[in-house]
């Protein structure tokens, strides 16, 4: 991969991780400046509900800024684009597609196959 490549992927990682920084702290801000609490018990239900998958949305966000952080240090590195497994490189378009992944298409889905292999032991 060439250095404008790598760059093109530096930036793009770290616009995705400015969006997930954003949106967090527009949930955080929200949730100190509104009432939890409805009146109506069904009101109630539906803003805990609404809120719980904000959260969980928040949390998966969450894990996925530390992927994209070890990303960022794979470019720094110069391991980024290949493969964790194989040692080949990883294609474009899949970066494009996933800029976190770690593994080619081919290795993920061996991986995939024996993780479903494992679970059904």
């Amino acid at each position: 991969m060439n250095p404008l490549q790598l760059e093109y992927f530096r930036q793009r990682l770290w616009d995705w991780k400015k969006q997930i920084l954003t949106e967090a702290e527009g949930t955080l801000a929200v949730l100190q400046n509104e009432p939890l609490r409805e009146p109506d018990l069904n009101d109630r239900a539906s803003s805990e509900t609404d809120w719980s998958i904000e959260l969980r949305t928040r949390d998966r966000q969450r894990k996925l800024i530390s992927k994209i952080d070890a990303a960022l240090r794979r470019i720094d590195e110069g391991e980024y684009g290949y493969c964790e497994v194989t040692g080949e490189p990883i294609s474009l378009g899949r970066l494009e597609a996933r800029p976190i992944a770690t593994m080619t298409v081919e290795a993920q889905e061996r991986h995939e196959r024996q993780e479903k292999i494992s679970r059904d032991d």
